[in-house]
């Protein structure tokens, strides 16, 4: 086996928690909604349908739980203003720990899935901008180039000066995250953090090794060349 020599992450429910950043959004967009529309409570029911698992229409549906008819207009600026809000959100306390363990010889890559804006608002937020290199968005490659698509871990390979089998990725969604990198000859690791979105999926592919907690990850790093 090669010596491992570019440790790449995903960003959401990898590094921090998706479900802060939503919470995040929807006391932005309740705030606006408050202000604008004279109308309380957005934020308290939009979270509460959140957590009962709706997802996708949870704008329009709180919105007409409030007596607030979702008229397509309105839904695209509060969507607008969801993805451009300040978050509010921090690294896990694990992922602190992690990337102060972690050997000094491994260079650190980030490639994550979304809106480009948003993406590069979660990083400034969380202070890591400038920590990975080549920090990767794949919206920003191309309309087609989200995961599973390999552009985006090619172009690591290449930023990077590594072959596939001297990467590896830690990531948590098991449907998309580990094809690419997998096809490529990546290590692969999974986080499946108890509060993640995909934390209850069962595992899609032959990745390396499952943990709970990326506190575990510099010891399992160490047994390996680096």
């Amino acid at each position: 086996m090669k010596p491992l020599r570019v440790m790449v992450f995903d960003l959401d429910d990898t590094l921090y928690l998706e479900r802060d950043y939503v919470r995040s959004g929807f006391i932005a967009v309740g705030e606006f909604v408050r202000r604008e529309l004279g109308v309380a409570r957005f934020y308290e029911l939009a979270w509460s349908e959140f957590l009962r698992g709706a997802r996708g229409s949870i704008f329009n549906s709180t919105l007409a739980r409030l007596g607030v008819a979702p008229r397509p207009a309105l839904i695209e600026r509060l969507v607008e203003l969801y993805r451009h809000h300040q978050p509010r959100i921090r690294l896990q306390a694990d992922t602190l720990d992690c990337l102060a363990r972690l050997p000094r010889s491994l260079k650190l890559a980030l490639i994550t899935d979304g809106h480009a804006r948003s993406q590069r608002l979660k990083l400034q937020a969380l202070g890591i901008a400038e920590r990975f290199s080549p920090a990767i968005v794949t919206s920003e490659l191309g309309p087609q180039c989200q995961k599973p698509h390999p552009l985006a871990f090619v172009t690591v390979q290449q930023v990077c000066g590594a072959a596939g089998a001297e990467c590896l990725y830690v990531a948590d969604n098991p449907a998309k995250d580990f094809v690419a990198p997998l096809h490529l000859g990546w290590r692969t690791i999974r986080i499946r953090r108890r509060d993640g979105l995909y934390a209850h999926r069962p595992d899609q592919a032959p990745v390396t090794a499952v943990i709970e907690s990326l506190a575990d990850l510099p010891d399992l790093v160490q047994g390996q060349p680096v």
